[in-house]
Formats: C-alpha cells, structure tokens, sequence
C-alpha cells in the first residue's frame, strides 16, 4: 500500500508505507542509531505513517547511512563539566548527586522551603 504525502519542507512525493511495513534496506533515525549508523547528510527516501496519518517516521537507506561520530575527549570533558555545573549549588558551592531546577539554581539545604 503507497499513497502520496509529502513531508515538511519538501516538494518531492514520498512512498508511504504502513506502520512495521517498511521494505528491507530503510530504517529510521531511531533505527539507525541503535545499529551505531546516522544519515550521513543523505535525505529521507520513505515514511511510515501511523496513528490515522498523525505520526511520521521518516525512512533513510541503510546502505548510504555512515557510522556515528564519536565525541572527542575535549568534547566528553566539556559535556562533564556542563552537567558537573548543573549540580554545583550557586549558594554554597557542594555538588550534589542531583540536578537543581533552573529557577532556584540551588540545593535544597539552601532553596527557601525545600526539603530537610
């Protein structure tokens, strides 16, 4: 069963394939990445519709898809120290082992009303 649709953005005419029906060869984004792969800068070739035409999944060729980047040390040492910031108190300065919200920016020991 292919019927024409168009996803966001572009003019070109997509096959449509109903949901767990897609041919061999097409996976989706979320496919791709558990098999270690990604697009690769190549567009769609398909879809999958679902939930009465309400969800999309589009459909990348898994003999174009290239391998997943991996980040670089700086890269896993700028993302540590990000998340290490989000755990640092901005009133008293201890890391905690959870995130503060973003409107308090602090522990609960110092959150006016927080627990303990």
């Amino acid at each position: 069963m292919t019927t024409t649709a168009y996803p966001a953005g572009t003019a070109e005419e997509f096959p449509t394939y109903p949901y767990r029906l897609a041919p061999n060869g097409l996976a989706t984004r979320r496919q791709l990445r558990a098999a270690g792969l990604r697009p690769g800068g190549h567009d769609p070739v398909g879809q999958i519709l679902w939930r009465r035409g309400k969800r999309v999944a589009y459909l990348y060729r898994l003999d174009l898809a290239a391998p997943k980047r991996t980040a670089t040390p700086a890269q896993r040492e700028a993302i540590a120290k990000a998340l290490r910031a989000r755990r640092t108190c901005h009133h008293c300065g201890v890391v905690q082992p959870y995130y503060f919200p973003s409107r308090t920016g602090s522990c609960l020991d110092c959150t006016p009303g927080g627990a303990r």
